[in-house]
């Protein structure tokens, strides 16, 4: 399969991707752990309820990276959709079109343009996601360089507004044309939106509502795209950017237990699943703060009846900070970060 380039940036900032499997369960700590002991036994850990919370102050030479940044390509991997289930078309097309076949040229290849195998910023993976939508196709199930005759040359970044209305869209033409299929739901900022579709398993469809920089607040305001959906499971990762604007934790945790009681409302048969936040190498954001968070999250999730899945030990170092092989600035994902978190999330299917 050819070379793909992976992009790792959002509207307001980059990043994107993971490591290696974690699948075996840890769901009993003792109450406390010498730090070796507990770091060996993190690797292994993607389940509730972190019983410790490490005391130590964490420095970080990163500096946070500054809204809009330019974007990085990052290396992919190959995909098979197999397995996946025949794409019912939504009410806005009768076929999903095939991409392109690539243009055929007798220049020597040295002076052939080089087009991107996938969007390379928020702008054109919106012009990938609204064409796709247009096609009556879903982006998720698609080839990554998909549609690129209409989405390489856009440098524009839409607004939040306008990534709001698109993720309606999606989420309409999901509801008449999800059929008999399973369907999973992603929900939440920049870690969700950059999401690799190639990661995702291939037995359902994917619906991704992860808009970057957003908030508790902001996912609580627009639970509503997804009412008419009837998805199995829905994924909650939200809260990082929060922290970066200054909430309290007491605010994140009453936004994401107010998320929690709607979606179990309006989902009753759906299986919800809260991500914990993950650590960051940044200094302004300490993991002993977000560990002490993701306690509480997990203790609301107990009592809101949802699930609370522990990604923290799974991207943590010796340091307790976000691992550098798993980050490409420090809070956002690389390919190996988004291959970890994409493990944890298909050992619980």
């Amino acid at each position: 399969m050819s070379e793909l380039c992976l992009l790792a940036v959002s509207l307001l900032v980059p990043g994107q991707a993971p490591g290696g499997p974690l699948t075996v369960p840890i769901s009993k700590l003792p109450s406390s752990l010498p730090a070796a002991v507990e770091t060996g036994l993190a690797r292994f850990c993607n389940t509730i309820h972190p019983k410790t919370v490490a005391k130590d102050a964490i420095t970080s030479i990163e500096v946070a990276p500054p809204e809009f940044s330019s974007p990085l390509q990052l290396r992919s991997v190959s995909y098979s959709s197999e397995s996946a289930p025949a794409l019912p078309a939504p009410p806005i097309s009768p076929t999903t079109p095939s991409p392109p076949d690539a243009a055929i040229s007798d220049a020597p290849s040295s002076f052939l343009p080089v087009a991107p195998a996938r969007p390379l910023n928020g702008g054109q993976l919106y012009q990938q996601r609204q064409a796709a939508l247009q096609a009556g196709a879903t982006y998720t199930r698609l080839p990554t360089d998909s549609f690129q005759e209409q989405w390489m040359n856009t440098a524009i970044q839409p607004t939040y507004d306008q990534w709001v209305r698109l993720l309606n869209q999606e989420a309409q033409a999901m509801a008449g044309g999800q059929g008999d299929s399973k369907l999973s739901v992603m929900i939440g900022d920049s870690l969700s939106l950059w999401f690799p579709p190639e990661l995702l398993t291939g037995d359902r469809f994917w619906l991704n509502q992860g808009i970057s920089g957003d908030t508790t607040m902001g996912v609580l305001q627009r639970l509503s795209a997804i009412r008419d959906t009837n998805p199995d499971t829905i994924h909650v990762m939200v809260g990082i950017n929060d922290l970066r604007r200054g909430s309290t934790d007491t605010e994140v945790v009453s936004n994401l237990r107010e998320i929690m009681r709607q979606l179990r409302y309006h989902h009753p048969n759906a299986q919800v699943i809260v991500h914990s936040i993950l650590p960051t190498r940044l200094a302004a954001l300490p993991t002993d703060r977000i560990r002490r968070l993701n306690y509480m999250i997990a203790n609301a999730a107990e009592q809101e009846g949802t699930d609370f899945l522990n990604l923290h030990y799974a991207f943590n170092d010796e340091m307790g900070i976000l691992r550098r092989d798993l980050t490409t600035d420090g809070i956002h994902l690389s390919l190996r970060g988004y291959e970890s978190w994409g493990a944890v999330m298909a050992s619980i299917f």
